[in-house]
């Protein structure tokens, strides 16, 4: 029987485990393979933090429209399975081999693709055999150079927030982070911007105005009211001169969510001329039914545990908000893991400096981009913690650790791996619904 570990040997077989932006060799392979990433209405978004999230609302709300739909993202937090979602269902390794197979025999020598370009390429394999009605494309790596910017058929480009992260490959500054994810807007296609921060507004309407994209930014074009946030979720009403809609529930929570929720609502309303199945009550529903694991996820109640994969700058600063919004004058106590090519350091400030938690650093067990305990927990010393901070060797022995301090909220976060290694023995520890 075929596992996803078959998949993964294959993949790292066939393709380069360098990261190489360009296009070229994944254009010429998707060109042997009769352009598979065309043919249907796409949804591109890119961004820094919560594309996965933004995607995830966009998908839902087609879904509950009747709309057969296409997910793909990156990356996974247990599953390489996840990365593809068909009407919100996973496929399985004999036809994620079987589409690898496809693509790595048109593979043209001196082009071998990097492991996502050949990934992606089975991806929309995949999509096209499903005859899918709307796909939904999240970027892997920026944007003008990523292997996704190869969609002919995109019906709106969606732009997520941006900050500071994978500068080896998108620039040192923000300026030119920014410009590497703006450039994927279309000549006459609505391209929607978070607007955060809000002064990239300016160079976005710059890079939609030499594309002939149509702009679009939360800040000048949406109007939010009745913000509503608690542990159970957020609601708020949404205003733009293409929708207005009330009472906008989503069972993800944390501020941060309501941004996500406001971008995908405006690149459903810059849509809905080739959408029509769409009406306020399927994008309620829609909202209502959204789901998308690992992002302020509360994985028990009794105890008080939640899962964050923030792990840039940004990301622990959205973390912090949110726990502050919903959890004031709580003892939080944060189990932390990072990678050594993040920003750690800044992470720890903002969480030191803004929740005044108790620490216990632990690490991703055998992963060798991961720092160990040790080390976090001497750059930890560096910074106030409400506890003598401590390490520990496995996830699970940290949080142990903070339930017997009796923290009335226990936060694992720094990491996306993090919470994959962890997320589906703590469902199984708490006996909660996947």
């Amino acid at each position: 029987m075929t596992t996803f570990n078959d998949t993964e040997d294959f993949l790292k077989a066939h393709s380069s485990n360098e990261i190489k932006p360009g296009l070229e060799r994944i254009s010429t392979l998707l060109n042997a393979l009769d352009n598979p990433q065309n043919g249907r209405s796409s949804f591109h978004i890119v961004g820094t933090n919560g594309k996965g999230s933004t995607g995830a609302y966009i998908t839902s709300i087609l879904q509950a429209s009747g709309y057969t739909t296409a997910f793909y993202s990156s990356p996974h937090l247990t599953s390489p399975g996840e990365r593809l979602l068909i009407n919100g269902q996973s496929l399985t390794p004999d036809e994620w081999l079987n589409a690898l197979k496809t693509a790595a025999e048109k593979i043209v020598k001196d082009f071998e693709p990097s492991y996502f370009e050949l990934l992606t390429a089975a991806a929309f394999l995949l999509i096209r055999d499903k005859n899918v009605d709307v796909e939904i494309i999240e970027a892997g790596l920026g944007g003008r150079l990523d292997a996704t910017n190869l969609l002919r058929d995109v019906i709106c480009t969606v732009v997520t927030s941006i900050s500071m992260d994978h500068t080896e490959f998108l620039g040192d500054t923000i300026e030119k982070i920014a410009g590497e994810k703006f450039a994927v807007v279309k000549k006459n296609v609505p391209a929607c911007f978070s607007g955060d921060p809000e002064f990239l507004i300016p160079l976005f309407k710059k890079f939609c105005a030499d594309a002939g994209a149509i702009p679009f930014t939360l800040p000048e074009n949406v109007k939010l009211e009745n913000i509503s946030i608690s542990q159970d979720g957020c609601t708020f009403d949404f205003y733009s001169d293409k929708l207005e809609i009330k009472n906008v529930f989503t069972p993800l929570t944390g501020r941060f969510q309501i941004y996500n929720a406001a971008l995908a609502l405006s690149a459903i309303a810059n849509s809905l001329d080739h959408l029509k199945n769409i009406t306020p009550e399927k994008i309620l529903l829609g909202f209502k039914n959204t789901q998308w694991p690992g992002r302020f996820e509360i994985i028990s109640k009794k105890p008080l545990v939640i899962l964050d994969g923030g792990h840039n700058f940004d990301g622990v600063k959205k973390l912090v908000q949110s726990l502050r919004d919903i959890y004031p004058h709580k003892n939080l106590g944060v189990i932390y893991a990072a990678m050594r090519d993040k920003d750690f350091r800044g992470c720890l400030e903002l969480l030191s400096e803004n929740l005044n938690p108790s620490i216990y650093f632990t690490t991703v067990p055998d992963m060798k981009r991961a720092l160990t305990p040790d080390e976090l927990l001497k750059a930890g010393k560096d910074f106030n913690w409400r506890n003598n901070p401590q390490a520990f060797i496995l996830p699970e022995d940290a949080l142990n650790q903070s339930l017997n301090d009796k923290n009335d909220v226990n936060i694992i976060c720094g990491s996306l791996y993090l919470i994959g290694n962890v997320r589906e023995k703590l469902l199984t520890r708490f006996k909660t619904p996947a």
